[in-house]
């Protein structure tokens, strides 16, 4: 019996890719849905790129710093290195440039982000922080569709953790983060199948 085709899966970031590397380990599994077909970053010297390296995975670097305040160039030439790839779905894990109209336009309903926050509450940076400054009781994350609006699109899945009365910024963002890096794979995998599955139990999930 022939496996089902997998498809193509570009990753986009700009440091470390600890959300890269869990998304790369879940393609390695026969079963998942998605191969990486790309790994891309803005910044020639990210630790994601040696990383996506190291797993004998195609990697490029498009300095966005070259295009100066020409956004819509850079754009194009991260559309074109895309496409090249062939890539059918883009994910952004920790891609730290606000996208242009041009790029949401072309990749729409085919470009997955993951927040720090329990989204609509908290979009942007510093989500940690402000939580803890707000004095909410509960943080998380989310996977949602990227549009045009900064950390506005549909939500795909989110995770959930408890504000603990001792936590600072950095143990909350580490908590956070461990349920990301759950996340990311799973809700990737019910999008590529249309599945109607929870979500793995291994946190306390809140599934849109």
């Amino acid at each position: 019996m022939s496996e089902t085709p997998k498809t193509p899966v570009a990753i986009l970031l700009s440091g470390r890719g600890s959300n890269a590397t869990a998304l790369i380990e879940a393609c390695k599994q026969p079963d998942f849905p998605a191969r990486i077909c790309l790994v891309l970053s803005n910044k020639p010297d990210a630790p994601g790129l040696d990383m996506a390296r190291a797993a004998g995975l195609e990697t490029v670097a498009i300095d966005h710093r070259l295009y100066k305040k020409d956004r819509d160039a850079h754009e194009r030439a991260v559309d074109t290195a895309l496409r090249d790839a062939g890539a059918e779905v883009v994910c952004l894990a920790g891609y730290m440039r606000l996208l242009t109209p041009f790029l949401t336009t072309q990749w729409a309903g085919k470009m997955l982000n993951i927040h720090p926050s329990l989204l609509p509450v908290f979009p942007g940076l510093h989500t940690h922080e402000r939580a803890l400054d707000a004095g909410v009781r509960i943080h998380g994350c989310t996977v949602h569709l990227v549009t045009e609006g900064m950390d506005e699109g549909p939500i795909l899945g989110q995770a959930a953790v408890p504000v603990l009365p001792d936590d600072t910024a950095d143990a909350l963002a580490a908590r956070v983060l461990r349920q990301e890096h759950q996340l990311y794979p799973d809700v990737l995998r019910r999008y590529l199948t249309k599945s109607q599955a929870p979500i793995s139990a291994d946190a306390a999930l809140l599934v849109a």
